[in-house]
């Protein structure tokens, strides 16, 4: 007798969607590895006065700019996933298509490198670019944890992870207020504002890794059993 899966449709897309939640698991954190071993490594960068975006300035900015891309890529193979996945209910569209945003505008704006920190504003076009792309990310993170916040907590097996996600909505919504505040010269977080920015950015990269995880959980326990066949 020769055990083996049973084929169907419902094990495929089982199987495509455990692979999107493992790349929203490396996605989010190759970004975070990246811009922190980077930001240690590199010669007169500041993780506290500075932005992750400027790791994309100088003779090796192409190693954040491949970490933009990369992550981008990865966010928005994971989005399709969370589609596949919710196919009815407000998070069906929505969440997904929010998360999809967030990979978007990550690779939209690693091609396009930042002006220094130290700058009020951005002046060049490329900065502007960057900094446009920047704050849809900065905008779809809280209210994609609001959308899914509504999902998970009528879903038992979500529910655990809704008041995560209730709480790191707030903690973006009110930190991207504080980061704001820090990017105004005159303000006495100018000094912290890399700090800050770094705070959101691991927020919700941890959130996105805790669903991911979660996803995969899910379809893991899906998996068809095995049977035997002649």
């Amino acid at each position: 007798m020769i055990s083996k899966a049973a084929p169907g449709p419902t094990a495929d897309a089982g199987r495509r969607v455990r692979l999107t939640a493992v790349a929203g698991m490396i996605g989010a954190v190759l970004f975070v590895s990246v811009f922190t071993i980077y930001g240690w490594l590199l010669p007169g960068y500041s993780p506290t006065r500075m932005f992750v975006s400027e790791l994309s300035l100088g003779p090796c900015g192409w190693v954040q700019i491949l970490n933009f891309l990369l992550t981008g890529a990865l966010m928005l193979v994971f989005g399709v996933g969370l589609a596949a996945h919710f196919t009815t209910g407000a998070a069906s569209r929505a969440g997904p298509a929010l998360i999809q945003g967030i990979g978007v505008s990550l690779m939209a704006s690693g091609p396009f490198t930042t002006d220094p920190s130290a700058m009020f504003g951005q002046t060049s076009a490329g900065g502007i670019v960057h900094g446009i792309f920047g704050a849809l990310v900065f905008t779809f993170a809280p209210i994609s944890c609001f959308v899914f916040y509504r999902r998970f907590r009528r879903e038992p097996f979500w529910q655990p992870l809704a008041g995560w996600t209730l709480a790191i909505g707030f903690v973006l919504a009110v930190g991207i207020v504080v980061l704001k505040i820090s990017q105004q010269a005159g303000s006495g977080l100018f000094e912290w504002k890399g700090l800050v920015q770094r705070v959101l950015l691991i927020a919700m990269m941890a959130w996105l890794f805790t669903v991911a995880f979660r996803l995969h959980s899910q379809h893991r326990s899906r998996t068809p059993a095995r049977r035997a066949v002649p």
